[in-house]
Formats: structure tokens, sequence, C-alpha cells
């Protein structure tokens, strides 16, 4: 019980000795506010020159460098871009090249060479074009002379040099195309000497029924079975065959 009551008397004084000890400090919400007047004389006015700058040029221009640029831009491809990079990307993984860059230069290199070579075959054209007598008309005055087609010659018969045509054929090893040339000569100068009168229309037997000279008529029967035994037959003409038609027309031909 003693134990008990002392306990009790010393938490009294300690609370007594706190009190006090507060009691000579300020109050927890007390507040001083101390007020400052200030005056025309505690301004102080900077009278100092302001140096007035400028910038030279447009001064956006100075921050148009990769280093400013924040944020980039996707640029869309197009077909001949993409085109390019598959090109690119192909070469690379054929030839192991080191980087994209190089095989970019690759392709470069490979369009532009393709280019300069089709522009060499175009100027080939056109100069063997010229030589050939057949564009005239691209730097002068467009000629007198009439161009037959190939399926316009039997039509112009009389505008045509077959020689000129027979020569070329054999020279091509075209020997049908040569005998048709060869029968067609032959109409041709017969019509000439009046011995028949030309149309596209009639036949072989027209022909031969036109005939009056009685010696001439089976040579011209004959060339006329070589013909169609030749052009019409559409089967493989041996060497022998065609020297043979060759010769009778040539014969006939000089012979009218």
């Amino acid at each position: 019980m003693e134990l008990i009551v002392n306990k009790i008397f010393y938490i009294f004084f300690l609370l007594t000795w706190l009190n006090s000890f507060s009691q000579d400090t300020l109050p927890y919400n007390e507040v001083f506010e101390e007020k400052i007047i200030f005056t025309e004389k505690d301004i102080e006015i900077d009278s100092s020159t302001i140096e007035t700058r400028t910038f030279e040029g447009d001064f956006k221009d100075n921050y148009q460098d990769s280093d400013y640029i924040y944020e980039q831009a996707v640029k869309e491809s197009n077909w001949w871009e993409r085109f390019k990079q598959w090109l690119a990307d192909f070469f690379k993984n054929l030839f192991n090249l080191s980087s994209d860059t190089v095989s970019g230069k690759v392709v470069d290199i490979l369009i532009k060479s393709l280019a300069v070579i089709l522009i060499v075959f175009v100027i080939y054209l056109i100069v063997k074009s010229i030589m050939n007598g057949e564009g005239q008309w691209i730097f002068g005055k467009s000629s007198d002379k009439k161009v037959i087609h190939y399926e316009d010659i039997e039509k112009n018969i009389h505008l045509v040099d077959f020689e000129k045509l027979i020569k070329e054929t054999l020279k091509s090893g075209e020997q049908r195309l040569s005998i048709r040339y060869y029968y067609l000569w032959l109409l041709k100068k017969m019509a000439d000497k009046n011995i028949i009168e030309w149309d596209i229309e009639k036949t072989n037997s027209d022909y031969l029924y036109e005939i009056k000279d009685q010696t001439f008529k089976p040579n011209f029967e004959y060339v006329s079975y070589l013909y169609n035994y030749i052009w019409y037959g559409e089967f493989e003409l041996d060497e022998q065959t065609f020297e043979k038609a060759k010769a009778a027309f040539e014969k006939i031909i000089k012979s009218t």
C-alpha cells in the first residue's frame, strides 16, 4: 500500500514540474507578426542602358539540322521505293553485304546501268531504222516511194520488186515464200505482156484459160502445179524439190 502511495506522489510531482516549465515558454498558438514598411527612398531605379540584340537571318534556319529534330516523320513509301528496298535486301542476303547502305548503292548502280543500256538500245533501233531507209519521216519530208506491207504484196504486184524480195528470202532460207514470190512475179510479167488480165480474185485455172499461146500454156500449167504443191502443201520442202521448182520458174519468167 505504501508503494502505491509513493508512485502516485511521484506522478503528481512530475506533472507539476512539467506545468511550471511550460509556463516559461511561449504559447503554441501565439504568433508575433513584424510589419515592414517601405518608402520611395527604399526603391532603387535601374538606369543602365539596355543593349538591343537581334538574330541574323531567320533564326529558324539554324535549327533545321537533324540534331534538333526530336520526332522523325515517317515517309510513306511508294511501289518503286518498296521494289528498290526488296532488291537491296535480296542482294544483301545473296552476297552477304555488310549493311543496308552498301546494298542500296549496289541497287542504285544496277538501275542506272540498266537505264543506260535501255537508252542505248533505243538509239540503236532508231539509227538502224534510219539506215534502212524506214525512218526518213523523223528527220525529213515523207518519201514519194510507196511502201508495200507483206500482206499487201499480192494486191500490188505491179509496185513490187520481186527480184529483190526473192534474194532476201533465199538469203534467210525461206524457200516456200521464195516460190510464192516467183509465182507472183510471173503473173506480173504475164499481165504486163497482156497474156492475162490480172485480178486478185482469179484462180490458176482462170489464168490458164486466158492464155492463147499453146506453147506457153503447158509451161504455165506446170509451174502452177509446183506452186500449189509447195505453197499450199504445208509439208517439209527438201532441197532437191526446191531447186527444181526454182529453175522452172526462172526459165518461164525469162521467156515471158
